[in-house]
């Protein structure tokens, strides 16, 4: 029996329209996963659901009514927790409680709010106001605010998307949990195909034409326990079949170009007569971490952050840095980049003591950092010009350009940095690095603010450009997949403080690479259970007694 349906629903902001034809029926008790990527529609499609939107044509009905503005038997959970900051855990959910049932005794209240927070696991913190809790504990609360309307439908729009992965999917956990205590009905609304995979027995895809597409069923038993999945032949199988198929409806940028690249050599800091004297970069032990330490004053004492961190890389190889938030990934990272100071130990390029910034070691962070007032083209010229201060102006030029055609902005490269999206904007930080000539790449999480589908399409630009150029790369990642789909190795670190590398493993997958290729092959699967089986051990800041042996693995 279906609880919403929508019938020949379209929704048009002015002339642009967002949502075409969208003919979908909701049935009771189920749990639907939209799997959406950004200018699908999907916000819009769970605000009419909501009743906060009306469609321009056709009809959307709860219940065989339809539905002309929100209701409480309608919950809603969007990505941003909008708490009140002065209120408590218990006062957030008490005002819910308070507004769609006024006229309950207060006892009851009192009861139906501590029954909510306390499922939510926030018991603990049912006193804390929103600037004492952490991201995940936050959203939470926002659930339990939901919950405690007593909705019949809960509708969730992207509520895990801003957490970092762990929280996310411990939170993901909970609300199938949830739903499968409280009998609800759930629409959830995300860009994680192992998320939908994991909740949904129905998953619907949604197309950039503002489309439905494919209709996907999830036949998996419950529950779902997401080390077991990795063995499971039903979860691979539709785990490809649905990355597959977002990859050809949604991926239609190809790195590429007619640009040649100019036979120009980059300075990077060295003397003219050293530079000559050079018979060329060395292969073995190109970057060598020696003992390296991190240790930052406190009002307590000194904090040792990152602890004998002990790593040797060979030339052109490609590493992924991975471990949970706080265990000092990003602080390896700038320290490889002459970003942050060295406490103890050592880091070796080339030969060389690396001390201080410069630009044969190039960095993509998270953020690109652009100019917003130059162009794509300008933004790359800035580093360009000062490593090549030898080539002609025109040589110069071919190298931004080759580099920017190379990552699919051919045809936005005179645009400013203002007018271009998120992930084009990651494109040009991405582009400036590489038209560097870096002797050592470093990325920093590059597309952790990026939707799904942008993050799938530029890892497979960043894997292009770098099989043409096979620079040295170390990428920090907390994303499994990311990090065996980029990587020769990974590294992986224990918890903070003191954290270090706790285990390497060695990926031997056919290069060059690619998303859908690798969910096919026959070890790929291997290789992400040893991962996830290592932060599994690292769960929730642990610290194991027996501790994996620190390794100092060379590529050899």
């Amino acid at each position: 029996m279906g609880i919403l349906t929508f019938q020949g629903v379209h929704k048009s902001y002015g002339e642009t329209p967002v949502l075409k034809g969208i003919d979908l029926t909701v049935a009771e008790g189920e749990f639907l996963v939209l799997l959406g990527f950004s200018g699908t529609g999907k916000t819009t499609l769970i605000n009419l659901m909501a009743g906060l939107e009306a469609p321009t044509r056709g009809h959307v009905t709860y219940k065989d009514k339809p539905v002309t503005g929100p209701g409480p038997e309608r919950g809603v959970i969007f990505q941003s927790y909008s708490l009140m900051p002065w209120l408590t855990v218990t006062g957030n959910v008490r005002l819910a409680v308070d507004t769609v049932f006024p006229s309950l005794p207060t006892k009851e209240k009192e009861s139906k709010v501590a029954h909510y927070v306390k499922m939510v696991g926030l018991g603990h913190a049912a006193g804390r106001r929103p600037a004492e809790l952490s991201g995940g504990m936050r959203q939470r609360v926002n659930v339990a605010r939901a919950l405690a309307m007593n909705p019949d439908l809960l509708l969730l729009d992207e509520p895990l998307s801003a957490l970092d992965a762990l929280t996310r999917a411990n939170l993901a956990d909970e609300i199938e949990a949830i739903w499968q205590h409280e009998k609800q009905t759930c629409v959830l609304i995300t860009n994680d195909v192992d998320e939908a995979i994991v909740l949904a027995d129905r998953i619907i895809a949604l197309t950039p034409e503002g489309t439905l597409g494919r209709e996907f069923t999830v036949g998996i038993p419950r529950p779902r326990e997401r080390g077991a999945m990795n063995h499971h032949e039903g979860f691979k199988r539709l785990r490809a079949d649905i990355t597959g198929y977002l990859m050809d409806v949604g991926i239609k940028t190809e790195a590429g170009g007619k640009k040649a690249l100019p036979n120009v050599t980059p300075i990077h800091g060295l003397p003219k007569v050293q530079k000559d004297a050079r018979d060329g970069l060395i292969d073995e032990r190109f970057v060598d971490f020696s003992q390296l330490h991190k240790v930052y004053p406190t009002p307590k004492g000194p904090l040792t952050v990152v602890e004998d961190f002990d790593l040797k890389m060979n030339r052109g190889e490609f590493i992924s840095l991975i471990g949970h938030s706080g265990c000092g990934k990003s602080t390896v990272l700038t320290m490889a980049a002459g970003l942050n100071e060295i406490s103890k130990g050592a880091i070796k390029l080339d030969g060389r003591h690396v001390t201080g910034a410069d630009p044969e070691r190039a960095v993509v962070f998270q953020s690109p950092s652009l100019f917003p007032w130059l162009t794509a083209k300008e933004n790359v010229a800035i580093g360009v010009d000062k490593v090549y201060p030898r080539a002609s102006r025109a040589e110069r030029q071919d190298v931004v350009e080759y580099y920017l055609e190379r990552v699919g902005l051919g045809d936005a490269m005179d645009r400013p940095a203002t007018d271009l999206s998120n992930g084009m904007k990651q494109r040009v930080g991405i582009a400036r690095a590489f038209a560097l000539s870096p002797k050592l790449l470093l990325l920093d999480e590059p597309f952790g603010m990026l939707d799904s589908l942008t993050r799938w399409e530029l890892q497979e630009v960043l894997m292009e450009v770098w099989d043409r150029t096979k620079v040295t790369a170390i990428c920090v990642t907390h994303d499994v997949d990311e990090a065996i789909l980029l990587a020769d190795r990974v590294v992986m670190m224990t918890n903070g403080p003191q954290a270090t590398i706790g285990k390497i493993v060695d990926v031997d997958l056919p290069r060059p690479r690619s998303r859908k290729a690798l969910l096919e092959h026959p070890d790929y699967y291997l290789y992400r259970e040893q991962v996830l089986n290592f932060l599994e051990e690292y769960e929730h800041g642990a610290r194991p007694k027996s501790q994996p042996a620190k390794s100092a693995i060379a590529a050899e």
